[in-house]
C-alpha cells in the first residue's frame, strides 16, 4: 500500500497538521528576538523570570555590538539553545566574523550559551579571575542547568576567558573601540563593564539592574563603589544586566543605590536589634517592596546571603 503525504491527500488541513509538526522544530531554531538601539549595536531583552526550576536560561539582556573588521557578543545567555538563537540573530544582521565572546560575569543566565561560539573560534573575554570562579561554581551549574531549563540544557558549557581584564583593556572591532573595566568585589567577584566609545553605549552586566530587583552575590559596599565609577561615564544609553536600555543612567544607578542603601543599613539595624536572620528576612528594605519586579524572592535571598556576613563586622 502506498502512503501519501497528508498534504497532499487532504489539501489545507493536511498543511496545517505538518506546519503543527514541525513547529517545535522551527521553534527551536529561531533566532532571538534583537533591537538595534544604535547604529551597530544590537540588544535582545531577557524576561523576567527568576532563575529557578523552568526558568527557561533567557532572563539577561544579551546582544551584540558590529565593527568593520567583525563583532563582539556581550553575554550569550542561560544555555546553549539561547546561545545558538542569540548567533542565528547575529547572522540574520551580518556575516562578519564573530571575534569576541565578553562575559560580564560568572552567573549562569550570562554564560550558559558560550558553546554556541565554539565554532567560530571567538576570543572569550572576562574579569581576570572569572576562569576562577567558573572552576568553583562548574559542577553545580551543570548539575542544576536541567532543572533550570529542561531539556535545553543539552550542549551547555562552562568556558572560561582565554583573554582577562584585570584593570582596563581596549578591543579593536574596527571603527569600534570597546572599552572594558574590571571591579573589585561587588555585584559580584567577576563584573566587566562594556563602553563602545564610537556610540557611547555602556554594558553593565548586573552592576545595574533596571526594573528587577538586584540580586546580590558580593558585596554591597563594594557594589556602592562600582556604582559611583559608573556614574561618572559619559554614557549615551546604557543596557543594563536585566531590564530597559536606559538613556538616564545617573537615575537608574539612583534607584540600585537606594534599594542597596536601605537594605545593608536595614539588615545592620536587625542584627544590632538581636532579630534573627528570619526575622530580619521579613522586616528589611519592606520600603522598596512594590518598587521592584520579583522584589519579595529576591530580596529574601539578598538577606539570606548578607545577614550571615554582617554578623561578624
Amino acid at each position: 500500500m502506498k502512503l501519501r503525504s497528508p498534504t497532499l491527500k487532504t489539501g489545507m488541513p493536511g498543511l496545517l497538521i505538518l506546519l503543527s509538526l514541525l513547529y517545535p522544530i522551527l521553534a527551536e531554531a529561531a533566532p532571538l528576538s534583537v533591537k538595534q538601539i544604535t547604529p551597530g549595536i544590537y540588544v535582545h531583552h531577557g524576561e523576567h523570570k527568576d532563575l529557578n526550576e523552568g526558568y527557561g536560561g533567557d532572563i539577561c539582556n544579551v546582544g551584540f555590538i558590529i565593527g568593520s573588521k567583525g563583532v563582539a557578543v556581550i553575554d550569550t545567555g542561560g544555555s546553549n539553545k539561547i546561545g545558538t538563537r542569540l548567533r542565528e540573530a547575529i547572522r540574520k544582521v551580518t556575516r562578519l566574523p564573530i571575534l569576541y565572546v565578553i562575559n560580564t560575569h560568572v552567573h549562569p543566565d550570562h554564560i550558559l550559551g558560550n558553546a554556541a561560539f565554539k565554532q567560530d573560534h571567538p576570543v572569550f573575554v572576562g574579569h581576570d579571575n572569572l576562569a576562577n570562579v567558573m572552576a568553583q561554581r562548574k559542577e553545580v551549574y551543570l548539575r542544576n542547568l536541567p532543572q533550570w531549563v529542561g531539556k535545553d540544557a543539552a550542549g551547555s558549557e562552562v568556558i572560561p576567558p582565554t583573554l582577562l581584564v584585570t584593570t582596563t583593556r581596549e578591543i579593536d572591532l574596527g571603527g569600534r573601540i570597546l572599552k572594558l573595566t574590571a571591579y573589585p568585589l561587588a555585584h559580584s567577584p567577576t563584573d566587566i563593564s562594556v563602553f563602545d566609545s564610537a556610540s557611547k553605549t555602556l554594558w553593565t552586566g548586573d552592576l545595574l539592574f533596571v526594573e528587577r530587583a538586584p540580586s546580590l552575590d558580593g558585596d554591597i559596599p563594594g557594589w556602592l563603589l562600582a556604582i559611583e565609577q559608573l556614574g561618572a561615564i559619559q554614557a549615551a544609553r546604557t543596557v543594563p544586566g536585566h531590564g530597559s536600555v536606559t538613556v538616564n543612567l545617573r537615575s537608574a544607578l539612583d534607584d540600585e543605590k537606594r534599594y542597596l542603601s536601605i537594605l545593608l543599613a536595614d539588615v545592620r539595624a536587625a542584627i544590632k536589634q538581636g532579630l534573627s536572620m528570619e526575622e530580619a528576612i521579613e522586616t528589611a528594605a519592606r520600603s522598596e517592596q512594590g518598587k521592584w519586579v520579583l522584589f519579595d524572592v529576591v530580596n529574601r535571598r539578598n538577606i539570606a546571603n548578607l545577614y550571615p556576613k554582617l554578623e561578624w563586622e
